[in-house]
This record gives C-alpha cells, sequence and structure tokens, in this order.
C-alpha cells in the first residue's frame, strides 16, 4: 500500500472466522475500484482481569489498529459479531479510546459502514448494525448501508439487510458465508470505495 494513496479501512472483531471472512470480501470489493485500497484491522479481546496482556502483534489474521489508521483513512466498514443485539465488547472498548479523533473532528465527511454475523437468522442483525452506527453518528461520519439497487439483498434467504451485509453463522458457528451473503459484501466494498473516493476528492485530501 503506497502512503498516498487512499485506503478504506475495515476494522472487526471475530471469534469464530465468520467476521474475518465477511471482512476479506469486502475487502476484494474495495480493491476492485481503482484508486483506491483496503487496509484490515482488528482489535484484541478484552479481559474482565486487569493483568491479562495480549501480545502487540496477534499470532495470526490482521494486525491490531490504532488510532492513526482511523485518522488517515478515507473511510471506515465496522464489523462485529453481535452480542446481545449490539456490538462486540472488544471493538465498542476500542471505539470509546477515540475521543481524541472526535475532538480534533478526524473522521468528519468520511463515509462508513458496518456489517456483522449472528448464529441465527433472527439474532439481533439489525439491532446491532444500527447500534454500530451510533458512533459513526457522533464522529460526523456519513453513513451507507446497502441499497435494494442490489437484487441479492431482495432474494437472498440468510444473511443481508440495508443497514450493512449480515451473516447467518449457524448455532456452531461453522456455517460459511454463501453466495448471497459474499455478493452482498462485495457490493458493499466496491460502494464503501467509491464514496470514500467522492468524499476524498470533496475534502480537498490529496491523492497519488
Amino acid at each position: 500500500m503506497s502512503d498516498s494513496t487512499p485506503f478504506v479501512l475495515i476494522l472487526y472483531y471475530s471469534r469464530s472466522g465468520a467476521t474475518a471472512a465477511m471482512a476479506h470480501q469486502i475487502a476484494a470489493g474495495v480493491e476492485s475500484i481503482p484508486g483506491i485500497e483496503a487496509k484490515l484491522r482488528t482489535v484484541p479481546p478484552v479481559s474482565p482481569t486487569c493483568d491479562a496482556v495480549d501480545p502487540e502483534i496477534p499470532e495470526e489474521g490482521a494486525i491490531y489498529a490504532d488510532l492513526e489508521d482511523l485518522r488517515q483513512c478515507s473511510g471506515l466498514v465496522l464489523g462485529s459479531p453481535t452480542r446481545f443485539g449490539n456490538m462486540a465488547a472488544p471493538l465498542k472498548y476500542f471505539l470509546d479510546t477515540t475521543s481524541s479523533l472526535w475532538m480534533n473532528g478526524a473522521l468528519i465527511d468520511k463515509p462508513a459502514s458496518a456489517f456483522t454475523s449472528t448464529s441465527s437468522l433472527h439474532g439481533g442483525q439489525e439491532s446491532t448494525l444500527l447500534t454500530m452506527l451510533v458512533p459513526l453518528l457522533h464522529h460526523g461520519m456519513v453513513y451507507a448501508g446497502v441499497p435494494y439497487s442490489e437484487t441479492t439483498l431482495i432474494n437472498t434467504q440468510t444473511g443481508g439487510t440495508p443497514y450493512g451485509t449480515s451473516h447467518v453463522a449457524g448455532v456452531r458457528s461453522d456455517r460459511p458465508v454463501d453466495e448471497d451473503e459474499r455478493l452482498l459484501c462485495v457490493a458493499q466494498g466496491k460502494r464503501m470505495a467509491r464514496l470514500a473516493l467522492a468524499l476524498h476528492h470533496m475534502r480537498g485530501e490529496k491523492t497519488s
């Protein structure tokens, strides 16, 4: 990734791998649009004890995000499995550390979106996505879901919402992302890439 190339930050938390798989499909959608790249980042788990410390670099998968990733991105896509109809605690904990970006208006007018995975079809997908957009609106970001011009959204029998892409992982969290869910992930990535480029130029930022 060139330092001067705009990028969409795909920031997610994943326990069983479903959310991570979606993140990679969204990244593929972003990178199918010329002139912009995708950056995959994750967050460490949180612990109920104060002495548990994770390594600075995870053993596998995406590396951990920092505030500079958010500051420099031209667009943001948040991903999390649902936890009682809300985002998982590790992602919420990371977002709670972004006050300095809020005070400086660093994310104002940048596009944002979200995606999620649940064990069951009615396991809180839409409420999770709606609650994920709240901190993004506080940051002044421009939220974009998945429009019904994506006909897969009408035909899917599993995941997929207008508030953002979703996936049904099954009770054992071992159901792979199906073709409809994959197509919606790619479409979401493409839309975010186009919006990120347009708003990037509107803000007067330099591109390569």
